[in-house]
């Protein structure tokens, strides 16, 4: 396969490994990250070392300014035919009322407006109606959106709301012009974004309470996005696919 695919927050955990899997299946890479340079250097060594072609490029998805210096990086590598908006983030736990005006701007800034303008620059390169030749975004949801995170993070569940309507209305905004647009939302998965909210002992908390009796990794994330990626899933927009081990599902 050929063209670039963009995986936003591609330095670690569930991105890394769509990264590795979109490279070994003959695309071009751009490895987004925030702040660990250390980790998506590794990460692009590693796919060249396998015969890949990976760039890393720094930017923080709640920058515009960031992002359209990322997908400027992007169109020196070649044509976008894909999209993975991955960049996220959690904050501690905490119940509404004590949650600052700060945190839930950077929450939503991330979350929401930075998978926003994400998809906005790609659809304008991958539209048919701009002159593109179409192309697939995947957006990165979670079952919080479905569950509610009460008394942990109400504002990360309501972030991740905001991307399940988002995929359906681009979905069908964007589906006779080349794009499709789908969106996985995953479970307790074992990646440091719980230890980045606060919480590195999560996964081992949860893992007797869960249907499967076990987290899914990342590589099982990535497995169910790069299908969305590809011409496997042709007739498939506007889908939001659950990767919970059945967490997510609603009595």
């Amino acid at each position: 396969m050929s063209g670039v695919i963009l995986v936003t927050g591609g330095g670690r955990g569930i991105g890394a490994d769509v990264c590795r899997r979109a490279a070994a299946l003959g695309y071009t890479v751009l490895v987004n990250y925030a702040s660990n340079q250390n980790a998506a250097d590794a990460l692009v060594e590693e796919i060249r070392a396998a015969g890949g072609v990976a760039h890393a490029k720094q930017g923080d998805v709640g920058s515009e300014s960031d992002i359209l210096e990322l997908f400027a990086a992007a169109d020196e590598l070649g044509q976008l035919v894909g999209l993975v908006n991955n960049a996220g983030v959690v904050d501690v736990s905490a119940r509404v009322e004590d949650m600052s005006v700060d945190r839930l701007t950077r929450m939503f800034a991330i979350n929401v407006t930075g998978s926003f303008l994400c998809a906005r620059e790609a659809v304008k390169r991958m539209s048919t109606r701009h002159g593109g030749k179409g192309g697939a975004i995947v957006n990165l949801g979670s079952a919080a959106s479905k569950l509610g995170s009460a008394n942990q993070y109400v504002d990360y569940a309501a972030s991740k709301g905001a991307i399940d309507t988002m995929t359906v209305g681009l979905a069908l905004e964007v589906a006779d012009e080349g794009i499709r647009v789908n969106a996985v939302r995953p479970g307790i998965i074992d990646t440091e974004i719980h230890a980045s909210g606060g919480v590195p002992d999560r996964v081992a908390s949860l893992t007797a309470s869960l249907p499967m009796k076990r987290p899914g990794s990342a590589d099982e994330v990535a497995k169910a996005i790069i299908w969305l990626l590809s011409e496997e899933a042709s007739y498939t927009t506007g889908a939001i696919l659950d990767v919970s081990g059945g967490r997510a599902i609603l009595p």
